[in-house]
């Protein structure tokens, strides 16, 4: 019997898959995906586990699970990471050293490979604003290459990594691989770098953080989850005025004619409040946060879906506005 998944990611749910390969070494990483993408077997593959839900029963799915380490201070401010190391340690160290422009991404959970992939950001920040380049795995050639910064084509939440299909299928205008390191760039001779000041930051950005559920704690049910399970919608300036005169709002920095919504006001005003779970149901959205679904102890991957399906109709219901899933949603029909 193989190791279940439910074990290997936040939201501690998901199945035994086929087959899980882990990788301590960018050799053995590149070396085992070659392998896996010859067989023609189904394949995702895994990190910090933090944003990603697994069905219960990934029965044909290979995983390849990314734990290689290794930071590298290349000179110029330049820094290459490996992409298994955990985002986090990732961010304590930078400021340790005084390497500004991460420090409010402070205990956002997972991986520094899947920090690109997702474009992590919070509280004013987004990985993208630091990110040099990145060396990628490419499925359809098999081959290594470097992509500079702009060729990721970051977005909010998105970038040319995110938009791919299991199984090597990509999808249109996205890239199917494996991120296998990445390259910061950051000024630390410029004032906001600070070590102080960074590290005042980091502590105030985690109690905000934990306030919401949104620090890792094995003894919290609320942090049993993939965080936000929804990112926040952008929607039309005309549309936004449909919408109830308290509704958050901002402009969108890239589109004037495009405003982005608060999906958790979104989710609330709909009626689904704190601590809502369906009928015999043991996932239920978050006590402290109405953004977050979790895993109240031995909530079942179909159970999540359920909720989170159900949240999905009462926001479109209500306002009209269809919410989005931030995580990955991997092995269901």
């Amino acid at each position: 019997m193989g190791q279940s998944l439910a074990g290997l990611t936040t939201m501690r749910v998901g199945g035994t898959p086929a087959a899980l390969i882990a990788c301590h070494t960018r050799e053995e990483l590149i070396a085992n995906a070659q392998k896996l993408w010859a067989s023609g077997e189904n394949w995702v593959v895994l990190g910090g586990g933090s944003n990603i839900v697994f069905a219960d029963e990934p029965n044909e799915l290979h995983v390849l699970q990314v734990l290689t380490t290794g930071i590298e201070v290349l000179g110029d401010g330049h820094v290459r990471v490996q992409a298994g190391e955990n985002w986090d340690a990732f961010v304590e160290h930078a400021i340790d050293l005084g390497w500004p422009g991460v420090e409010s991404l402070s205990g956002i959970p997972g991986t520094v490979g899947a920090s690109v992939i997702q474009n992590i950001g919070a509280y004013g920040q987004e990985v993208a604003a630091v990110v040099r380049q990145v060396e990628f795995l490419n499925y359809q050639t098999g081959e290594l290459q470097i992509l500079w910064k702009n060729e990721c084509e970051f977005g909010y939440r998105d970038s040319v990594f995110k938009r791919e299909a299991l199984g090597g299928s990509a999808a249109k205008g996205g890239l199917t691989g494996i991120v296998t390191w990445v390259e910061f760039e950051f000024h630390p001779d410029l004032p906001a770098a600070s070590t102080a000041l960074m590290r005042n930051r980091r502590q105030e950005v985690l109690g905000q953080r934990a306030a919401k559920g949104m620090v890792l704690d094995a003894k919290d049910h609320d942090t049993w989850s993939c965080g936000s399970f929804f990112v926040n919608p952008f929607v039309t300036e005309s549309f936004a005025r449909t919408l109830p005169e308290e509704a958050p709002r901002w402009p969108d920095e890239h589109d004037p004619a495009r405003v982005k919504l608060s999906a958790a006001w979104l989710i609330e005003n709909a009626g689904v409040q704190k601590g809502f779970a369906l009928p015999g149901s043991h996932a239920s959205v978050s006590t402290k946060h109405a953004l977050a679904i979790t895993n109240r102890g031995d909530a079942t991957a179909q159970q999540v879906l359920e909720l989170a399906s159900f949240i999905q109709v009462q926001v479109a219901n209500r306002f009209g506005v269809q919410l989005t899933p931030e995580p990955n949603l991997i092995g269901f029909n």
